[in-house]
């Protein structure tokens, strides 16, 4: 007998023996995925999660129902961080075939790196993993740079070290560009910016225990633009982009950050640290005045930057800020288009007024009650972007990563929002 499961797909409903709209029956044969709702992809991929949650390790998706999008819902559920589980499916286009690998190679990447632990990828091993796996992609195109510890105060990099002074690891930034042009001259379309907190243990505004246990995951946005810009390649992306990420370790020490102290960034901006676990927008900022440099068209940056767009949206959404109504159309178009959450929370003027300081230009946090944390964060990075009133988003990564399964998820990264990214970098 085989050990490889045969999974077959239906739309019709399941013999009544196995239950009201059962989603599963099983026979000789193998097993029959019924998809019998308007919600055939999620339906899919909870039949995926159910496989793999029963210890079926091996599948074969038979028949002609199997198309791309139905072969990718079902590997999204049967993703297991703690196994390699085994897929075969039917011949698909030579387009889609490309597709489909081309996601399960740059989201795998994704994934993967999350879920790694922070004693295996530290600030500089994050920077450099990114690098060397967008340079892979295409070698004869893609340069990068990677500034570390004391050098990032010789370029005035002030945020990013004082966030990662604490920790022995060192803290890095990483430069890249992406320049498939062949002209040395040609205009940056866009940069995107990503917070690589490799560790965020909320220094000496420290952290519960339970609410540390996925901080390791506190990379995921660094991780979410890495895997955008690579899926953007895959897909035949022919725009200048460059890629910056942010990467530090947030721990205490005698050298760590302290609250009260005033970081002065290259802008000539103040900021007065009132919690050391608002370190997300201190690193982005020195990304950002960096992406200003390049004059691009369009920035992005991506974060796992606060708790309350997760209260706001739960893991099945990630949120979206920006003064820019138009950018903010194009990029929610992208993520219905490529079946991925994406939700608009408020950002305007009166946020950026929301972070007074008694000693500096501005606090890295509001103060008062009932503050709305999500649109304050992005009010902070906003005066680190030159027009930040157009051509500017930010994508607060609520959906990155989660602490335990249900019934579409494993424990885990996610990959959600990479596909999005990708489209949105080919617009």
């Amino acid at each position: 007998m085989s050990s490889i499961m045969a999974v077959g797909l239906s739309h019709q409903a399941a013999g009544s023996q196995w239950g009201t709209n059962a989603l599963i029956s099983f026979g000789a044969e193998g097993c029959v995925i019924h998809v019998t709702t308007n919600d055939l992809l999620g339906d899919i991929q909870r039949a995926g999660r159910r496989l793999d949650a029963q210890g079926i390790k091996a599948v074969n998706l038979t028949g002609m129902a199997w198309g791309l999008d139905a072969i990718w819902a079902f590997l999204q559920g049967y993703r297991n961080p703690k196994a390699d589980n085994t897929v075969l499916w039917p011949t698909l286009s030579a387009l889609d075939e490309a597709e489909l690998q081309a996601r399960i190679k740059t989201i795998n990447w994704v994934c993967d790196i999350i879920n790694q632990p922070a004693d295996v990828v530290a600030p500089s091993q994050l920077a450099a993993r990114a690098g060397e796996f967008i340079k892979s992609l295409a070698p004869e195109h893609v340069t990068y740079k990677i500034v570390k510890g004391n050098d990032l105060l010789d370029e005035g990099w002030h945020g990013i070290h004082a966030v990662g002074r604490g920790s022995d690891h060192r803290p890095a930034m990483l430069r890249l560009d992406y320049n498939p042009t062949g002209d040395a001259n040609a205009p940056v379309f866009a940069c995107i910016v990503g917070k690589g907190i490799t560790f965020d243990s909320g220094g000496y505004s420290i952290k519960p225990s339970a609410g540390m246990t996925a901080m390791k995951a506190d990379m995921g946005g660094a991780a979410l633009a890495t895997g955008g810009l690579a899926l953007a390649m895959a897909r035949g992306l022919n725009k200048r982009i460059k890629l910056v990420l942010c990467c530090a370790e947030n721990m205490i020490s005698g050298r760590a950050l302290k609250l009260g102290d005033i970081i002065k960034y290259k802008n000539g901006k103040t900021v007065e640290v009132l919690n050391t676990d608002a370190e997300g927008r201190l690193v982005l900022a020195d990304g950002l005045m960096y992406a200003n440099s390049q004059h691009p068209e369009l920035i992005i940056d991506c974060a796992t930057l606060t708790g309350s767009a997760k209260m706001a949206l739960g893991n099945d959404y990630h949120a979206l800020l920006s003064f820019d109504q138009d950018l903010s159309r194009q990029a929610l178009a992208a993520a219905a288009q490529e079946g991925e959450g994406m939700w608009p929370l408020p950002l305007a003027e009166i946020h950026r007024n929301m972070l007074p300081s008694n000693f500096a230009d501005l606090a890295n946090i509001s103060s008062g009650d009932f503050m709305p944390g999500a649109s304050t964060a992005a009010a902070f990075l906003s005066y680190f972007v030159e027009n930040y009133q157009q051509g500017w988003m930010h994508i607060d990564a609520s959906g990155t990563f989660r602490k335990s399964a249900n019934d579409q998820w494993a424990a885990g990264a996610t990959g959600m929002g990479v596909k999005t990214l990708a489209r949105i970098l080919a617009q």
